[in-house]
């Protein structure tokens, strides 16, 4: 199982109301987090592109933030969580644009996720009017198999469809090295793990919360990628899972740090701005939010494997439990509340005591895909 790092530019109102430089500081220290990341040795970093969403993330224009990455890193893998190819927000002959010129600058370590926004809030900011929020699969699907032609025809032969149109055209750059970026699908649902197994695409799996949710979604991914008819130049048969980490040099001291996380606000604002997503029933319909977590809530979170928390033996043997269901990729939601001193030391402990004791592989499985095509 690789590593990776997840990071969103998260500004809540705990923080924002206490410092005017809020903003500026979470974007630029995150940025600091990938780089340690790099050094420790993840093998990813994710990079979301969210928009209007206040406390839950402004960072919008992620491909900024990853060029800058590009030059700041050496061996760590940086993608899109996601790129948005709907037209309506960002071209589809823009996006390619995009994917090639970082995978460009980052030398080949760039990976091209794509997705269809975080609900109704940031979609119906670019398409106004609409009442089926499912409206955007149509867009996507249309969209999706485009890129790798734009990225590997001499010419691109074009596309009229019915959401967006472009006559044949030479699209520059075209990719460093062979084939692409590997390509992958932010899955919000099971069918959707099928559905992006069926093109080859790897998962960016967000919305796994628990161990035991892993395994069944994972069986439907595995059982439909064996029959992909992949879109691009290679199958990437890959899942990425995302779960909340904390760890310090005692069980005690973890715990302490998530109890301070302002965590039930955070899981509050998930489904408040991901409504498109099945709310469970403990969740409270937004404006209200759960209850403050004391030290006896995140014990329960630690047993039900719900967060990933505690001294370096514990984490490495949580994140063992990720590994044995199946994960292909075990990427770290950072920060949530979290102080920038305690987030350097999860990313540090993290690298020296659990990477190495299950990522022991030096290539990155999606290098070993690209170099296969």
């Amino acid at each position: 199982m690789e590593f990776g790092l997840f990071v969103q530019g998260y500004v809540p109102q705990a923080r924002s109301e206490v410092d005017p430089a809020a903003e500026h500081r979470a974007l630029v220290e995150e940025t600091e987090y990938v780089i340690q990341a790099d050094k420790s040795g993840f093998k990813y970093a994710w990079a979301s592109e969210h928009h209007f969403l206040e406390e839950y993330s402004h960072l919008s224009a992620n491909e900024v933030f990853l060029a800058y990455l590009a030059h700041a890193t050496e061996r760590i893998h940086l993608g899109s969580g996601i790129f948005n190819p709907l037209a309506q927000v960002n071209h589809p002959v823009k996006v390619a644009e995009k994917v090639t010129m970082l995978d460009h600058l980052s030398r080949g370590r760039f990976e091209f996720g794509t997705g269809r926004g975080a609900g109704s809030h940031e979609i119906l900011g670019f398409l106004p009017g609409i009442t089926d929020m499912n409206h955007t699969k149509e867009i996507w699907e249309e969209t999706i198999a485009e890129f790798p032609k734009m990225f590997l025809q001499e010419e691109y032969e074009g596309f009229q469809g019915k959401h967006w149109s472009l006559p044949p055209r030479k699209v520059f750059p075209k990719p460093y090295g062979k084939a692409h970026p590997a390509m992958w699908y932010a899955a919000g649902s099971p069918s959707s793990y099928a559905m992006a197994a069926r093109k080859g695409l790897g998962v960016l799996g967000f919305s796994v919360q628990k161990v035991s949710d892993m395994e069944w979604v994972l069986d439907q991914y595995k059982t439909a990628i064996r029959e992909a008819e992949a879109i691009g130049a290679f199958v990437n048969d890959n899942v990425m899972v995302t779960s909340t980490a904390i760890c310090a040099e005692t069980h005690d001291k973890a715990v302490e740090i998530a109890v301070n996380a302002h965590m039930n606000r955070f899981q509050s604002l998930v489904f408040r701005y991901h409504d498109t997503f099945p709310r469970p029933e403990a969740i409270p319909q937004w404006p209200e939010i759960l209850p403050e977590y004391n030290a006896e809530i995140i014990e329960l979170l630690i047993a039900e494997e719900l967060l990933i928390c505690g001294d370096p033996s514990e984490v490495l043997a949580q994140c063992r439990r990720w590994e044995q269901a199946g994960a292909d990729q075990l990427s770290f939601g950072l920060p949530t509340g979290v102080s920038y001193e305690d987030t350097m030391t999860t990313i540090k402990l993290i690298g020296e005591h659990v990477i190495p004791q299950i990522d022991t592989d030096p290539v990155h499985r999606t290098t070993r895909f690209r170099q296969a095509a």
